[in-house]
């Protein structure tokens, strides 16, 4: 895979997936919705459309999940009250437009021909992206990055220590996921900017 690229006559962005990659990909993305799905913050669906923007009704206490501590941290950490009201109006709305930009992802690999489960080798999957979709997957690849880093411990200036993993350690193998992420998102950006 050579990251995403721009289409010159389009303007859109694309690029080439292995089945495996588009696999782990829609993955990776199906696990951060069930995170963020999972905990009191998920949007109500059975409120009419009016009702459902003027709900409020959000948690007011901190993800005990440290990813989700990550991805939604306290406003003011000295003001327990103002970060419990912050929270309680901003946290399910920020949940929402997550999950949805994980979906894209999802929805778009499957409309580019992912099939529900991968058996067949040699797939390719080619995905072309609106800058609009891009932005989206953008937001995904960071939340994706964030959720792998919390769980694996990833500190700045660790890098000698992922490289001296033996290759067997599982360890080693996520953070070879979490820098391939970071792979596509760095040509993402560049593809969306040139």
């Amino acid at each position: 895979m050579s990251g995403f690229e721009r289409h010159t006559t389009t303007g859109h962005v694309i690029a080439n997936f292995s089945g495996f990659e588009a696999d782990l990909l829609r993955s990776l993305a199906s696990q951060l919705v069930e995170l963020l799905r999972n905990e009191a913050a998920v949007p109500r669906d059975d409120l009419d459309p009016f009702e459902a923007l003027m709900d409020f009704s959000g948690p007011t206490n901190e993800p005990e999940d440290p990813v989700l501590q990550r991805l939604f941290p306290t406003a003011y950490q000295d003001d327990e009250q103002a970060a419990a009201e912050f929270r309680r109006f901003t946290e399910g709305t920020l949940r929402d437009g997550k999950s949805r930009s994980a979906e894209a992802i999802i929805d778009a690999l499957e409309e580019a021909g992912l099939p529900p489960e991968l058996t067949e080798d040699g797939l390719v999957i080619d995905v072309e992206l609106t800058a609009a979709q891009g932005e989206s997957w953008l937001r995904s690849f960071t939340d994706v990055r964030l959720a792998l880093a919390t769980r694996l411990g990833v500190e700045e200036g660790d890098e000698e220590y992922w490289y001296h993993l033996p290759d067997d350690d599982p360890r080693g193998q996520a953070h070879e996921i979490y820098e391939w992420v970071g792979y596509l998102q760095e040509t993402l950006v560049d593809a969306l900017t040139s």
